[in-house]
């Protein structure tokens, strides 16, 4: 079944080729307004030009999993890295990981590998983040503007059994006057495993400072790619460079072994 039960909610989850125990699983993490539906056929990708088992799901108050009923805490990113998504695991019998995570998906897998609670074989990271600019808050205004004259509502209703309670629960939370102060940089130093992150340069939620951040103070190997014409969503503004550099990184994870 494609459902799973992990920290009190029912998860719609979507398995990509055989379960494989002698190689890492990939485990996608999507957007603040992500799901499996709108990673469109990347992961199916991925899957395929590395070899490895893959899983995608949607977080709770996603997608076809349970609509969210209450207000996002501010530490809804640390909940779903530290408890969730180590349910999901658990639940999935994945022992050996490759997080691909972005935007808050990225947050997530980054606040797991460097929380030292479970091991990851390696994180890829698209577009970050790990503390608050001026940017975010006016991308995530302009698209709560998007939202009040009805295209975004249109648009995330596609992919979401709720999608105004999706919505309200992801811009709520990062425009509220306390997420200013989010900051999750002191979980870098905790990331040993090898990562890499990706990054638009015309991305309209953030700057090259979140990579410069992570790139400064992780503990294992760094590895970079900032991408010209991209805005937030790197695998969809440029899929052959970020399949590539994915692919390559998987690659050499597994020769590692």
């Amino acid at each position: 079944m494609p459902f799973i039960t992990a920290a009190g909610h029912r998860l719609d989850t979507r398995w990509i080729g055989p379960r494989d125990s002698s190689g890492p699983t990939l485990v996608f993490l999507h957007e603040g307004l992500g799901s499996i539906e709108m990673w469109r056929d990347f992961p199916d990708r991925i899957a395929r030009m590395t070899g490895c088992a893959t899983l995608v799901y949607s977080r709770y108050g996603y997608g076809r999993s349970d609509p969210l009923t209450e207000d996002r805490k501010l530490d809804y990113l640390h909940r779903e890295a530290l408890d969730v998504l180590p349910a999901v695991l658990d639940t999935c019998d994945i022992h050996d990981s490759v997080l691909i995570g972005h935007s808050d998906g990225a947050s997530i897998a980054l606040l797991l590998a460097g929380a030292g609670i479970r091991p990851v074989r390696g994180a890829v990271v698209m577009a970050p983040h790990v503390f608050v600019e001026d940017e975010t808050i006016a991308g995530i205004e302009k698209a709560k503007a998007g939202w009040t004259e009805g295209g975004l509502a249109r648009a995330l209703a596609r992919y979401h059994d709720n999608a105004e309670a999706a919505f309200r629960g992801w811009h709520e939370a990062w425009l509220s006057p306390g997420f200013r102060a989010w900051n999750i940089e002191e979980y870098l130093h905790g990331i040993r495993c090898p990562l890499l992150a990706i990054q638009g340069v015309d991305d309209e939620y953030a700057t090259l400072a979140q990579i410069n951040a992570i790139e400064s103070q992780v503990s294992g190997p760094f590895e970079r790619l900032d991408i010209t014409e991209c805005r937030h969503t790197p695998w969809r503004d440029q899929p052959e460079r970020v399949a590539e550099a994915i692919t390559r990184f998987v690659s050499g994870l597994r020769t590692s072994d």
